[in-house]
């Protein structure tokens, strides 16, 4: 070890607490980033144990350079003893004492080999980052330590949760460390308009990154620079905008092949420009930092659960994100922090980063579990609970592809399937398309789709153009599918074009997209997922094998970001678990239909109009009254629509026993009212008047006294008898009498209903039927109002009475000559 290096680091300090917590074989080591975490614990450890020690990282560039700085400060080579293996990449030997590895590559050796024959101890770094494999691996491995006392396990943690690390490994030690920082120089400085717009980062905004850059670096031109931005697009497109510095400005990214990742970490060339992702926010150390320029933008993955559609999203990153950041600028003197905001905008920014479980499409997680013995997660000290929603949607597709049962428990294919480092879809895809496609295409062609850096839409079109590429990409992509060709069945070649073949497997895949074209050009998926395709794609015909996807902007139809076209055999082949014929019953136009209906799940295919069978309509008048209402399937006509309101003044008056004639109401107590005509409209007889029914819910008791207490009729003084008009279901309203004012003369008090309980409104009108007056105290009209009504309407209505005092004339409907 080279010592002055070693000691230099502030964690080096903390050695002899670490051997000491080490003899209770579960330690948690909190310690802010870049004070040796990552290169003191694990020669500590493998001194303390017998056996290899694991140590995972959450990505492959941070594994790769962790375990290079590691055997550069030990002065040996890569694999003894010090190694690493990622994805398609391993250094590692028999000699080999310490392994860096990503959380993936762990977990597929827990279930390989459950008790890591061989394995002294596992250090698990940066767990409070909260990846989705983080967690699933800590729970996994404190569940192996109770069964080997002799393992150790370390879990590693940058932010301030030791105590919560330590009760999740059943009571471990904790070793905390303190960073040594020099002065750190806050400034804030934010954009004038939004730094995100619909495609993701603005282009605004990431000018306005590069100025910030330029103007740091030109005040410190003697410091390295650390940018932060959330995507590989952006750090690219940085990259380029920022070549008129004058010094080397480095894109660090976990896309970049291993030689320009390894150049980004090298400071021999003296001061330069990197600019990262959140690769090298806590998990990776980028020498030489003095100043950090913070976009305070990340990327995280966000899973629609309702339309199972998964993308990442542009959003604010946490104040835990932020100060992790910020604290590179100050390992090895005064540093200068930008932020990319006001300080305002700080105090709105979550205080931590929401774990990735929250917002995952849990399928692979699921599976796992799965293969583990702990379907479901049940009695696991998971950091955070799978949620229930999540689990349920998850379990169901693995259910469609055949890989758990209905509790949740493994199947053999299941079993076969998590076997494969891909994703859980495209290992089920491998294992079936390797017989029709052959296993060498079959394993391209996931190898194709496991990677989502692809330019265009059309996955054939794009297949073909890596075939003829000689770029890193290419290579990276012929690796990868040599390394999976070794897991899938042994199968020869097939003459199966590569278009078919791709959609072939896609549709394996995700047979819940398997898609058709609507009339307006939009496609409805199997699932019942809409798509829409973005401007300007190639892709065409009636169906579409769709493989990725994002939300739309601009409607509630998901964008295609990658599919293929698919002839309507192929669709129907490898969705034929989603085919269903069935009836379909339902209320339409005003009576019962019947349709057999063959489906590729909410797909329609074919629907053919048949008799419906007696008691699916039954079932479907009742559903849509349910759902719809009784006056919205059946109607109310005008004697049951007042009998109805008649009936709402009187609940709203006098209450029990008179029934709530409400719509909800009416729909729950359809037994007690509508079932004779519910059956006899289901049977093919035309709807009924309502007005019968609806009696039949009056109190028995009471229901004589229905037109004493609620008239359909009043009789005003001149013996007519005035309907009145009741208010709408539900109203407020006041009982209305409209009545021309002659025929009220005499009448003193204003009149009642429902016991005296409701008072009419009268709405007094001219001969000519036109308002005069509303009231609803009569008494207090005659004596005020009425004589300006009077004065207003005896010239215009000359030919009827207009008496100077009304309480005493006669009434009359006719005119004074009349005298009626």
């Amino acid at each position: 070890m080279r010592r002055g290096e070693f000691a230099s680091l502030p964690l080096a300090r903390h050695v002899s607490d670490l051997r000491r917590a080490l003899a209770a074989r579960r330690v948690v080591v909190q310690a802010p980033p870049g004070t040796g975490k990552t290169t003191v614990v694990p020669p500590v450890v493998a001194d303390a144990v017998d056996g290899r020690v694991i140590v995972t990282q959450p990505r492959r560039i941070a594994a790769r350079a962790a375990a290079r700085r590691l055997a550069h400060l030990t002065g040996t080579r890569p694999g003894s003893p010090v190694g690493h293996t990622v994805r398609g990449e391993s250094t590692a030997t028999g000699a080999t004492r310490v392994e860096f590895v990503t959380t993936g590559v762990l977990l597929r050796r827990l279930l390989r080999d459950p008790d890591l024959a061989g394995v002294g101890a596992v250090v698990l770094d940066e767990v409070h980052e909260r990846h989705l494999d983080d967690d699933l691996a800590l729970a996994m491995v404190a569940e192996l330590a109770q069964l080997r006392d002799d393992l150790a396990v370390v879990a590693m943690s940058a932010t301030l949760d030791a105590r919560r690390w330590a009760s999740l490994l059943g009571g471990a030690e904790v070793v905390a460390a303190e960073s040594v920082l020099h002065p750190l120089e806050i400034r804030w400085a934010p954009h004038a308009g939004p730094a995100t717009d619909h495609r993701g980062t603005s282009l605004r905004f990431l000018d306005h990154v590069a100025d910030l850059t330029r103007r740091a670096v030109r005040e410190h031109p003697d410091r390295s620079a650390l940018v932060f931005v959330p995507g590989a697009w952006e750090v690219d497109r940085l990259v380029a905008g920022l070549a008129d510095l004058g010094r080397p400005v480095l894109p660090l990214h976990g896309r970049l092949d291993p030689r320009r990742q390894d150049a980004a970490l090298d400071d021999a060339a003296g001061p330069r420009v990197v600019v990262a992702t959140a690769v090298a926010e806590s998990s990776l150390t980028v020498p030489g930092v003095r100043i950090v320029i913070d976009s305070c933008l990340s990327r995280e993955p966000r899973f629609d659960q309702n339309r199972g559609v998964s993308g990442l999203v542009t959003v604010r990153s946490s104040q835990a994100s932020a100060t992790q950041r910020a604290g590179r600028a100050a390992r090895l003197g005064p540093g200068l922090a930008v932020r990319c905001l006001s300080a305002d905008d700080w105090a709105g920014m979550a205080p931590d980063s929401t774990p990735e479980v929250m917002h995952a499409d849990l399928t692979g997680a699921l599976l796992t579990l799965a293969a583990w013995g702990s379907p479901r997660g049940d009695g696991m000290g998971l950091p955070t609970p799978l949620p229930q929603a999540a689990v349920d949607r998850a379990e169901a597709e693995l259910q469609s592809l055949g890989l758990v049962e209905d509790v949740g428990r493994i199947t053999d294919e299941g079993r076969r399937v998590a076997a494969i480092p891909a994703e859980p879809r495209l290992a089920a895809a491998l294992l079936a398309g390797a017989p029709r496609v052959g296993s060498r295409r079959a394993a391209e062609i996931v190898a194709f789709l496991s990677d989502d850096t692809r330019a265009g839409d059309d996955l054939a079109h794009e297949l073909a153009s890596l075939r003829r590429a000689s770029t890193p990409q290419a290579r990276r992509w012929r690796d990868e599918a040599t390394r999976l060709e070794r897991q899938a069945p042994a199968s020869p070649p097939t003459t199966v074009p590569d278009d078919a073949a791709v959609a072939w497997l896609v549709a394996s895949a995700r047979p819940g997209w398997i898609s058709r074209r609507r009339a307006d050009r939009t496609y409805t998926s199997a699932s019942g997922t809409g798509f829409v395709l973005p401007p300007g794609s190639r892709l065409a015909g009636e169906w579409l094998a769709v493989w990725d996807s994002q939300r739309s902007a601009s409607g509630p139809e998901s964008q295609v970001r990658a599919a293929v076209a698919i002839d309507e055999a192929a669709a129907m082949e490898a969705g034929a678990h989603l085919l269903q014929e069935v009836v379909d019953t339902r209320w339409e136009d005003g009576r019962v239909r019947a349709r057999a209906t063959r489906r590729l799940g909410a797909i329609t295919l074919t629907a053919t109009p048949v008799r419906p069978d007696r008691g699916q309509a039954e079932r479907a008048l009742r559903e849509a009254l349910l759902m719809d209402g009784v006056g919205a399937v059946l109607g109310w006509s005008d004697e049951a629509a007042r009998l109805r309101r008649r009936l709402a003044v009187l609940r709203r008056s006098l209450g029990e026993p008179w029934p709530d004639v409400g719509e909800t109401a009416l729909a729950a107590r359809l037994d007690e009212w509508l079932a004779p005509e519910i059956a006899a409209v289901a049977g093919g007889a035309k709807v009924p008047d309502l007005a019968t029914p609806l009696r039949r819910l009056l109190p028995w008791q009471e229901a004589g006294r229905l037109d004493e207490l609620a008239p359909e009729r009043i009789t005003v003084p001149t013996g007519s008898a005035v309907r009145l008009d009741y208010p709408e279901v539900g109203s407020d309203a006041p009982v209305v009498l409209a009545v021309k004012l002659q025929e009220c003369f005499g009448w003193t008090a204003t009149p009642t209903i429902c016991a005296g309980r409701e008072r009419l409104l009268l709405h007094l009108l001219s001969p000519a039927g036109r308002p005069l007056a509303v009231t609803a105290d009569l008494a207090s009209f005659w004596a005020g109002a009425y004589a300006a009504v009077r004065a207003e309407n005896r010239g215009r209505y000359p030919k009827h009475p207009w008496p100077e005092d009304p309480l005493t004339a006669r009434p009359m409907r006719g005119t004074t000559r009349s005298g009626r």
